[in-house]
C-alpha cells in the first residue's frame, strides 16, 4: 500500500570509544506520552514529492530539536512504513546536548471532541542510545536504518 505520502529523516550518530550511539525523538502530545519503547523516532516528517528529501529532512531535523545538521551525510536505503508512507533517511555525524532540544509546536483538539484546541511540542524530547536501547526504542518501521547503519559503521569516520 503506497499512500504516495513522503518523510524524510536525518539519523545523528556519534562513537563513543568504540561505541556507536543514535540520536532519537520522543513524540510530543497526549498520545505519546506514557508510551517509550517502540515509540521513538529519528527526527523527520513529510514533504511534498518534488521538494529535494535531504533539504527537507536537515529543515524537518532542525524544526524537530532546533540543532543543525551537517557533515558528510550518507544515504540510507528508503522504508516503506506499513501506513505506505515512505521514508528517507541520511546518517551522519554529530553531537547534540539532548537537554537543550527545542521543538516548534502543534495544536490539536484535546481532550478529544471537547472543542479545545491546546497546543502541544511536536518532539517533547531527545536522548542518546546505543544500538541496542535504540531498537528497543525506535517504532518498527524505522529499526532497518539502524541496522544499515550498524553494517556501514566501520566505513564511517568519526564524528
Amino acid at each position: 500500500m503506497n499512500t504516495g505520502k513522503t518523510s524524510a529523516g536525518i539519523l545523528l550518530y556519534r562513537k563513543q570509544g568504540t561505541q556507536l550511539e543514535v540520536f532519537l525523538v520522543h513524540p510530543g502530545g497526549p498520545f505519546w506520552a506514557k508510551k517509550d519503547d517502540a515509540s521513538w523516532s529519528i527526527p523527520k516528517g513529510e514533504y511534498e514529492g518534488d521538494a529535494d528529501a535531504l533539504e527537507a529532512a536537515k529543515r524537518e531535523f532542525t524544526e524537530e530539536t532546533s540543532f543543525s545538521a551537517a557533515g558528510a551525510f550518507v544515504p540510507l536505503t528508503p522504508l516503506s512504513q506499513p501506513s505506505g508512507k515512505v521514508i528517507s533517511a541520511w546518517a551522519v555525524a554529530g553531537d547534540v546536548d539532548a537537554g537543550k532540544l527545542r521543538s516548534n509546536m502543534f495544536w490539536m483538539e484535546w481532550p478529544p471532541k471537547s472543542g479545545k484546541q491546546q497546543e502541544f511540542p511536536e518532539v517533547d524530547r531527545g536522548e542518546w542510545f546505543d544500538l541496542q536501547s535504540a531498537r528497543r526504542k525506535l517504532v518498527p518501521g524505522q529499526v532497518p536504518f539502524l541496522t544499515e547503519l550498524e553494517s556501514i559503521s566501520a566505513q564511517l569516520g568519526p564524528e
